[in-house]
């Protein structure tokens, strides 16, 4: 049985993943966004929000491999983790990447709640990876939402924060 103060973190971790309470909803920031709008690099941008959402993706699964102790290489240098492309071949594409991250957003929300959130893997506890992960996911989230911004495309349909 899981103490309160387990509760407690994991709810914590699960809020981090989500962006509740902080900005927009992590999940649905992509939502209602062309395929084709999807692969735009407004001039001076490093990444369309097509690659920020395969990098995202890249990293979460890289957690879940870490958390089931896998021990998942790293890539030698930053642009292994980013997709050359700027963006999807087709709609079908754009879907199946949007399906992606939420499928392993959703499995590390969940993975928040099972076993010992302070236990380690190798040097690493399992709750300063969830931090990371979340924190990692915040920054490019903010990315995103700042190139749908700056393409006329915000807020998405689920809404977003406004304030």
């Amino acid at each position: 049985m899981k103490s309160s103060n387990d509760k407690a973190l994991s709810h914590i971790v699960k809020r981090a993943l989500s962006g509740e309470g902080a900005h927009a909803g992590t999940r649905n920031v992509f939502d209602g966004l062309d395929w084709r709008v999807a692969a735009m690099q407004p001039p001076g941008v490093p990444h369309s929000i097509f690659q920020l959402l395969a990098h995202i993706t890249y990293w979460q699964n890289w957690v879940l491999q870490w958390l089931d102790a896998e021990d998942p290489a790293v890539p030698r240098h930053a642009a292994g983790s980013w997709p050359s492309n700027p963006g999807p071949a087709s709609s079908d594409e754009w879907k199946l990447a949007v399906r992606s991250f939420r499928v392993s957003l959703d499995k590390l929300e969940r993975r928040s709640s099972q076993g010992d959130l302070l236990g380690a893997i190798g040097k690493t506890s399992r709750l300063r990876m969830f931090h990371t992960i979340a924190s990692h996911n915040s920054y490019h989230i903010g990315q995103v939402v700042i190139l749908r911004q700056l393409l006329g495309k915000w807020p998405p349909p689920s809404g977003g924060l406004t304030w």
